[in-house]
């Protein structure tokens, strides 16, 4: 399996999500600096979290008009996947990837804890590796994870079973009580018409491994380099 991963100035978990292809897949990502223009022939293209351009303007805005992402949306459209975690969520719902935005916080601050997430819909090759309506323990760091699309858009997420994954309780109850950030209908991660395409705001690369607090984001690279290996 060949992947790249996208760096921006001021990305902060390119490394993270390297080292957790690289453990999972065996195989050492590409990393692609954002002012490139080409990116070589890979399956999987990867947006990393972090805060690229100081999240300046907003967060992602600046990045979507970076050099490298005429060619993530052209490979995007051909078919290869794009996975952008937290600023590449970000990034791709500016970039015209995936529908609606993340706005700041309901709260207004900054969240760094870890959270639980129930699996709505695992059609794809980044939710295989989980089972439908699992609970999963996964960490967030933003400040801009609200996601907020209008009615029309969301009822279409919800009714062609594009919602990758909800905040929740430990019992998996959703509810608005669950929601750190304030997210519409609890959505923590979409996926794009064809799932070839998702965006999240928790990180899997920060728990794939015991030694980082816990494993439950292991499956989700592991599905994923099992999908690309079929």
């Amino acid at each position: 399996m060949k992947s790249a991963v996208i760096v921006f100035p001021g990305s902060n978990c390119d490394r993270d999500v390297a080292v957790a292809l690289a453990r999972v897949t065996g195989s050492a990502p590409t990393m692609v600096w954002h002012g490139d223009r080409a990116i070589p022939k890979v399956d999987l293209i990867v947006l990393p979290g972090g805060f690229s351009y100081g999240d300046y303007l907003r967060s992602g805005a600046m990045a979507a008009h970076s050099p490298v992402m005429t060619e993530v949306a052209s490979r995007a459209k051909q078919g290869v996947p794009v996975l952008g975690i937290c600023n590449g969520f970000q990034i791709l719902t500016e970039a015209g990837l995936l529908p609606g935005a993340l706005i700041r916080n309901a709260g207004l601050h900054f969240i760094c804890r870890d959270v639980h997430l129930k699996v709505e819909n695992t059609g794809s090759m980044f939710t295989r590796g989980y089972k439908t309506g699992q609970v999963v323990r996964i960490p967030i760091a933003h400040a801009d994870g609200n996601y907020r699309a209008d009615p029309m858009t969301l009822d279409r997420l919800e009714g062609e079973g594009l919602v990758a994954f909800r905040y929740c309780s430990a019992e998996g109850t959703v509810g608005e009580a669950h929601s750190p950030n304030g997210s519409a209908r609890n959505i923590a991660g979409i996926f794009n018409e064809k799932r070839t395409v998702l965006g999240l705001m928790p990180h899997p690369e920060r728990m794939i491994e015991p030694m980082l607090g816990g494993s439950d984001g292991r499956p989700f690279f592991e599905g994923i380099a099992e999908a690309l290996a079929a």
